[in-house]
């Protein structure tokens, strides 16, 4: 067969602050043919995630750091090309740990390989709502935030890929739901996922607003904070926490640029008296409630319940200005890029 080569994307320097396209660098790599127990793969789609900036640091973490001029990572989706591998053959659809590249040549086991079910599902799906964002949802609001039925539950970042899932299993579920997004448009996508209460977090400017927006929204509390963004929205949930109120700490954004020093919320004493749980997870710990999710997931897909957004740039070349775009806010649903 041909020579093929990839097209992929290192780190050229570590960001300071928010991340520049000069931090970035790209190169042509030649990808071989398959060895014994090994797949080649041309990637159809990649994601790029928040979570991606914190390996961007020289510093020890639940993942490795980026090194400088080594192929970046991230979750993808593509097609076999070629195996030598017994349990797949070319054509099978595949997601893999093999992002920021268009080609790869690796064995299953080594690049967190999965063959993907015919599920009807477009294949992008497998990197939002069917994927790593949409099992961080279902496992944060099910298992770690101990979700009941009953429960008022504030989500911010909600026009996001992780938080516009949260609250549509929240509404599936039974529970009254309270989003904070960024502007008119995605408080309307928010509105129309089903949640009861959405909070312009632009106009509430600040943690006064935010706390006065949820007193408004939930006269009695909330019960569950799913936080994806930290900073004046977890101060304002714990000012509108009710007694025993549970947090998933998922994500931070608002700390992920920071060079200074961040301040902590004001009232974290308030955690004390009010018997909070504040519960930071990661997703991969929670790997044994996929074979649930994914069937939840095609059930309420199929059903109409759950509705996902994607905001996709055409193009190995724009990876690292969709990467930059979760930071300003780019983003509707998953941000995702089409390789071929």
């Amino acid at each position: 067969m041909g020579k093929l080569t990839s097209t992929e994307w290192a780190l050229a320097s570590r960001p300071v602050g928010m991340p520049k396209l000069s931090d970035f660098q790209t190169k042509t790599v030649d990808v071989p043919d398959p060895a014994e127990g090994e797949i080649q793969v041309m990637n159809t789609w990649m994601s790029v995630d928040p979570y991606m900036r914190g390996r961007m640091y020289d510093r020890e973490s639940y993942v490795p750091p980026f090194q400088i001029g080594e192929t970046l990572q991230g979750g993808a989706v593509g097609r076999v090309t070629a195996s030598a591998h017994p349990d797949f053959k070319v054509g099978d659809l595949v997601s893999s740990f093999l992002g920021w590249r268009t080609a790869w040549t690796a064995k299953p086991a080594a690049a967190a390989v999965q063959k993907l079910p015919a599920s009807g599902l477009p294949e992008s799906a497998f990197l939002g709502v069917a994927g790593m964002p949409g099992l961080t949802a279902y496992a944060g609001l099910l298992r770690v935030a101990e979700f009941k039925p009953t429960d008022t539950v504030f989500v911010s970042g909600a026009a996001g890929a992780v938080g516009s899932t949260v609250v549509q299993i929240a509404k599936i579920k039974g529970a009254t739901v309270i989003g904070s997004a960024g502007g008119a448009e995605k408080c309307a996508l928010v509105k129309s996922l089903g949640a009861d209460h959405v909070i312009d977090y632009k106009q509430a400017k600040g943690f006064e607003g935010l706390a006065a927006a949820l007193k408004s929204a939930a006269p009695k509390g909330i019960d569950v904070y799913f936080d994806n963004v930290g900073g004046d929205h977890l101060t304002a949930a714990i000012e509108a926490a009710r007694p025993l109120a549970r947090f998933a700490l998922c994500g931070m954004i608002a700390q992920y640029n920071e060079t200074g020093k961040p301040e902590g919320p004001h009232n974290i004493i308030q955690a004390v008296g009010k018997q909070l749980t504040l519960r930071g997870f990661i997703v991969s710990s929670h790997a044994d409630m996929q074979p649930a999710f994914l069937a939840d997931m095609a059930k309420w897909i199929a059903g109409g319940q759950m509705k996902f957004e994607e905001t996709v740039m055409h193009g190995i070349e724009k990876a690292p200005e969709a990467f930059l775009g979760l930071f300003t806010g780019a983003n509707t649903g998953k941000m995702l890029v089409k390789l071929a």
